[in-house]
Order: structure tokens, then sequence, then C-alpha cells
């Protein structure tokens, strides 16, 4: 009978092909989302079968007890060390393999555990390929002390970059304030198109009071994107370059 929380078959081929990069004994890091969650579960299956060790750092709460429910050994980052590879989903991806990240509020913790790696490789169904990043709202974490003037200061690094007149939201769920795994607000940017990543990430990076925005460039290596009849293709940062 099919796992009724496996029900979509682009993530699931795309998952099923990650878990065939895990080697016995690897430090590995567990994303976070839809189809993070489906690798962890794929994951837990293979090592129950075949019977061998893993070290799992999880980049979310919810990851850490999923994966803990399934059998998997989850430790903190801080006592692993270092990570072989890390799998992760990505709420965007463009075709030099930057991301957008932060739909389900762990991008902080994801950016530290994917650059805490040797390799970040990245499961997503066809949807998540865009030719642009900008279409997903730019998550962008920042602490709570002063977050209005924070606003402020990203919507000025906005418009210097003609990028005026676009939303910046508070994230919010049940009508409150959604608070992150370290107590952070996150403020979502509806910018459309980012024709410059680059300069985004360094204006945002600049302003006092944001912990970390969703823009995951030059990070991910792999990309294994799945498709509805059960394949997938695979872009690899090497054939960009």
């Amino acid at each position: 009978m099919t796992d009724p929380a496996i029900a979509d078959q682009s993530k699931d081929a795309a998952a099923t092909a990650a878990v065939r990069l895990v080697e016995p004994g690897m430090r590995l890091g567990l994303g976070t989302g839809s189809t993070a969650a489906i690798f962890v579960r794929r994951l837990a299956q293979r090592v129950k079968a075949e019977g061998f060790e893993l070290r799992c750092a999880a980049t979310s709460k919810g990851t850490a007890e999923l994966a803990g429910s399934l059998g998997l050994r989850v430790e903190e980052l801080d006592d692993i060390g270092w990570l072989d590879l890390t799998i992760d989903g990505a709420d965007e991806l463009d075709p030099d393999l930057n991301l957008i990240k932060g739909g389900g509020a762990a991008h902080l913790r994801e950016k530290i555990v994917a650059t805490a790696s040797d390799r970040m490789v990245v499961i997503a169904d066809q949807g998540k390929v865009v030719n642009r990043l900008g279409q997903f709202h730019l998550p962008v974490e920042v602490i709570p002390f002063g977050w209005q003037a924070t606003r402020q200061l990203i919507l000025r690094a906005l418009e210097r970059l003609d990028l005026s007149q676009r939303p910046v939201l508070l994230r919010k769920r049940d009508d409150q304030p959604l608070l992150t795994d370290e107590g952070n607000l996150i403020l979502d940017l509806a910018l459309e198109e980012i024709h410059d990543p680059e300069a985004l990430a360094a204006e945002l990076s600049a302003i006092a009071g944001v912990v970390e925005h969703g823009l995951f460039l030059n990070i991910c290596q792999l990309a294994i994107i799945g498709r509805p009849d059960g394949s997938v293709v695979e872009l690899a940062r090497e054939d960009f370059e």
C-alpha cells in the first residue's frame, strides 16, 4: 500500500533518487519541507532495510521529530561537527542552481546546515524550476525587536535596487505573527522578479535586524528534478560553468 504521506510522484521520484546518494556512515543534513519529508521517509526505509548507521543533523524541529520517529539518529550539528552531504528541497530553482528557500520558515537553519556540508543537493518537482527567481516570496528572517524599523530599511534597500513598491509582508499563522524555531519573525518580499540576486543578497545581509534571507547563491551543487512519470533530471553546477 502506498504511504499516504508520499502521494506526489514527482517529489517521490526526486527523493528516491537522492536516497541513492547516501552512503553508510555518512554525516547527513536533513532538509525541511514537503519534498524533504518524503526524502526522510524513503531514507528511513532504506536504513531499516540495509541496517547501516548515519549521523543526521536536522534543519528544523519538525524534521528532527519526523526523522527520530522513523528511527534515524538525529544529533545537534555542533556534536557532529561537519557534514558530508545535505539534501533539501527548494521553493524556487534557477538555471544557475541558485535558490529561494524559506517557505517552511526554516531557511536560517537550512543555510547553516547546507554551508556546513561538503555538498548540497536539492530535490524538487518541475514546478520549482524557474528562469528567474522572484515569483515565490523571498523570506527574510528578522529579530522581533525593532522589526518595523528593519522593514523600513529593507524597503529602502529595495528602492536602491529599483524594486520599490514591492510589498514586504509580515508572515502570519492563525492571524498571529509566525515565529521561527529561533523565535524570530519572517518578512516575505513579493518581488515578482529578482534581476540581480547577488546585489539583493548583499543589501539584505547588511541590514541591522536581518538574521538571514532565503537567497541560496552558489551553495547547491546538484539538483534532482522529479517528473510526473517518475523519472528524474539531474542538473549539476558544472553544467553551467
